[in-house]
Formats: C-alpha cells, sequence, structure tokens
C-alpha cells in the first residue's frame, strides 16, 4: 500500500536523514561516550575545549590498533572503531561549538595520488 503524500513527508525529507547511520555503529560510539562520560565527565570537552590533536592522536592509536588486528580496546572492553567514531563525535562538536583548539599543523595538503 502507498502512503498518502501529505505536507509533512515534503518538509521531513528536507531535514537531516538519519536512517543512514547504522544502528549498530551509534550504539557502539554510545557505549563508548558513555565510559568517556564516567572517566571524565559527561560533556566535558563542552567546558574546557579542545585541543584536535590530543583527540587525532587518539583516534589513530584506536584506528591503528584496529588495522593491526586488535578489535576490542583491552581498557574498555570495546571496539577500535567505536572509539574512532566518539574521537571524531567530540572533534565535530567542539568545533560546531566554537570549542576547538584548532593546533593542526600548517602542512601541504594529503596527496590522493
Amino acid at each position: 500500500m502507498k502512503a498518502i503524500e501529505n505536507p509533512k513527508h515534503a518538509a521531513g525529507r528536507k531535514k537531516t536523514p538519519l536512517r543512514f547511520i547504522p544502528p549498530v555503529a551509534l550504539a557502539a560510539e554510545g557505549r563508548v561516550m558513555e565510559l568517556g562520560a564516567a572517566k571524565y565527565g559527561a560533556f566535558n570537552w563542552s567546558d574546557g575545549g579542545v585541543v584536535a590533536s590530543v583527540y587525532y592522536d587518539a583516534a589513530m592509536r584506536h584506528l591503528m590498533q584496529w588495522y593491526s588486528g586488535e578489535d576490542i580496546d583491552q581498557e574498555s572492553g570495546q571496539p577500535h572503531t567505536a572509539h574512532v567514531r566518539a574521537c571524531m563525535a567530540i572533534l565535530l562538536d567542539a568545533e560546531a561549538q566554537g570549542v576547538l583548539d584548532d593546533d593542526r599543523p600548517k602542512t601541504a595538503r594529503f596527496p590522493e595520488k
């Protein structure tokens, strides 16, 4: 049965499509964020700000552990990939709030080839 088109459909289609985020990824990221909240305080980066290189380093360590074949972080018991998502979420949120200390080096762009 085809849904009847109404103005709500058109308005809804203009909003951010969250259906493309895999629920398993969102849940894993949420578990890691919960661990971080217990350890450092919920949304702690909003208060003290975020140094970009600190979260870049953390994300890269987790990514390299995963790429080296270790799926689960030994300290947290959660997937390294979820830790990477959490680091990136914090960077995105800090930038949007204007509390990101952008200490990235001024280098040439990474070449694709």
